[in-house]
C-alpha cells in the first residue's frame, strides 16, 4: 500500500451563504447544491449539517465549525424552489444542538425567516419580472418545518436587494434595511390534544403540575412556535433579568426545563418526558411581567413607560440574548387574547400590537386574532427585522459525515 492510498479523502466543497437574519445567523444552502445523500431527510443530512456547524462539541465553542456556540448561531437553512402553488421557495430550518449529536427539525426560526427572502431573490428563485428597479418584493415562503406561509417584504434598490439602511433592531449592533415579515395563519395545525387549536388545551390559562415546583399557572399557545408562558413572579423573577442571572444558575435551568417538559406533555407535543431531550427547540418557555425599568445588555436604558410588558424566553436550554422571532409571534398573539398571562401582564384589554422588553432592548409586534364559535384564531402577525449576507462561497466539510 502506497502512502498516497492511505491519505484521507479531501474535504467536500459545498456552495453556501453565511447570513444574519434578525438576531440570529446561520449557514444557508440551496437544496440542489447538497451531496446526493443529504438532499433527503435522514442521518446523512443531519451529520453533514452538524459537521458544518461544528457539533457535537463537548467544549461548547464550535471552534472547528461555522457555529457560534449559542442557540442563535447554531443554525442551518435549506432552500429549494417551492413545491407549493403561489410560493417562491420552500424553506427548511435545522436547529443544530451544540454539545449533543442531533438536529431539531420541529420548528421554525422567525429571525432567519427574514434572510430567506433576500437569499431567494439573489439566488434566482423569484421571477425577475416581479423585481422592480426600486421598491419592495413580496417573497412568498413555504415554511416546510411547520407547513405555514411567510411573506418576506424585501426592499430593492437599483434592481438589487437593499441590505444597508438606518433601521435599528435591538440585539443587532449595526443598522440595516428594514424587512417586514408577515406570518400568515401562524397557529400550529399538526400536534397537541387540541387538534391544531391556538390554545391546545382549550384554555387561555391552565395549571401545570411541575415536578419540583408544584402547581404553576401557564398560558400555552401554538402561534409562531409552541410556547409555554408563566408569570415571572411565580418562579422568583422580576422579568428584567439578563442572561447571566439565568444561564449562570444551574438550578434555574433545571427548573425552567421542568416547566418546558410539563408544558410539552400537556400540549401533546411529547408523550414521555424522555422525548424532550431530542426536542429542545420546541416548545419554548417564556416568563412575563408587567413593565418595569431596566438596563439592557447593551447598556441601553429601557423605560417602563415605553413598553407594555417584559418577557424573557428560553431557547435550547438557555435564556435568549434577545427574542426569537417565532416566540415574538406567540407573545403578540397571546397579548391580543383577553385573559392570557401575556395579556394580563400587559394590562389586560384588547390590543392589536404589543411592545415588549427583552434582554437586548424592546420589540414591537402586531397580531390579528379573533374569537369565533368560542375558538380563538390568529390570521396574521407582523414584525420588522433586517438581514444581511455575511459571507458567500464554499463551506468545507470532511467527507466522513456525508458517507454516514
Amino acid at each position: 500500500m502506497t502512502h498516497a492510498s492511505r491519505l484521507p479523502p479531501p474535504q467536500l466543497r459545498i456552495p453556501a451563504t453565511y447570513m444574519r437574519g434578525g438576531t440570529s445567523k446561520g449557514v444557508f444552502f440551496r437544496l440542489a447544491d447538497l451531496p446526493d445523500a443529504a438532499r433527503v431527510p435522514g442521518p446523512a443530512r443531519d451529520a453533514l449539517l452538524m459537521r458544518v456547524i461544528g457539533s457535537p462539541d463537548p467544549y461548547g465553542k464550535h471552534t472547528d465549525g461555522m457555529g457560534g456556540a449559542t442557540s442563535s448561531t447554531s443554525k442551518c437553512v435549506i432552500i429549494a424552489k417551492s413545491s407549493k402553488p403561489d410560493h417562491d421557495v420552500d424553506y427548511l430550518y435545522g436547529q443544530v444542538s451544540i454539545d449533543t449529536a442531533f438536529v431539531d427539525w420541529s420548528g421554525n426560526c422567525g429571525n432567519l425567516s427574514t434572510a430567506v427572502g433576500p437569499f431567494a431573490i439573489v439566488n434566482g428563485f423569484v421571477d425577475p419580472a416581479r423585481i422592480p428597479h426600486d421598491g419592495v418584493v413580496a417573497v412568498r415562503i413555504w415554511q416546510a418545518n411547520i407547513g405555514k406561509t411567510i411573506i418576506c417584504n424585501v426592499p430593492v434598490a437599483n434592481g438589487e436587494v437593499q441590505e444597508t439602511g438606518d433601521f435599528e433592531l435591538d440585539g443587532v449592533t449595526f443598522p440595516a434595511a428594514e424587512i417586514v415579515l408577515e406570518f400568515i395563519d401562524p397557529s400550529d395545525e399538526g400536534e397537541g390534544e387540541g387538534g391544531g387549536a391556538l390554545f391546545p388545551t382549550g384554555n387561555v390559562v391552565d395549571t401545570l403540575d411541575v415536578p419540583g415546583l408544584g402547581p404553576l399557572q401557564a398560558t400555552m399557545i401554538t402561534a409562531g412556535i409552541p410556547t409555554v408562558f408563566v408569570n415571572a413572579a411565580d418562579i422568583g423573577y422580576t422579568g428584567t433579568e439578563l442572561q447571566p442571572a439565568i444561564n449562570g444558575d444551574a438550578d434555574a435551568l433545571v427548573r425552567l426545563e421542568a416547566i418546558r417538559v410539563a408544558g410539552a406533555l400537556r400540549m401533546g407535543l411529547i408523550s414521555d418526558p424522555r422525548e424532550a431531550a431530542n426536542r429542545q427547540h420546541t416548545p419554548k418557555v417564556a416568563f412575563v411581567a408587567p413593565p418595569a425599568d431596566y438596563v439592557a445588555s447593551s447598556g441601553k436604558r429601557i423605560a417602563a413607560a415605553d413598553i407594555d410588558l417584559n418577557v424573557r424566553a428560553m431557547s435550547m436550554g438557555k435564556l435568549h440574548h434577545a427574542m426569537m422571532g417565532t416566540c415574538a409571534v406567540a407573545i403578540a398573539t397571546a397579548a391580543t387574547v383577553p385573559g392570557t398571562l401575556v395579556n394580563l401582564a400587559a394590562g389586560g384589554g384588547e390590543r392589536a400590537a404589543v411592545r415588549f422588553g427583552h434582554p437586548s432592548g424592546a420589540l414591537r409586534v402586531g397580531a390579528e386574532a379573533a374569537c369565533a364559535d368560542g375558538q380563538w384564531q390568529v390570521t396574521r402577525a407582523v414584525m420588522s427585522r433586517s438581514a444581511r449576507v455575511l459571507m458567500e462561497g464554499m463551506v468545507r466539510v470532511p467527507m466522513g459525515p456525508v458517507e454516514a
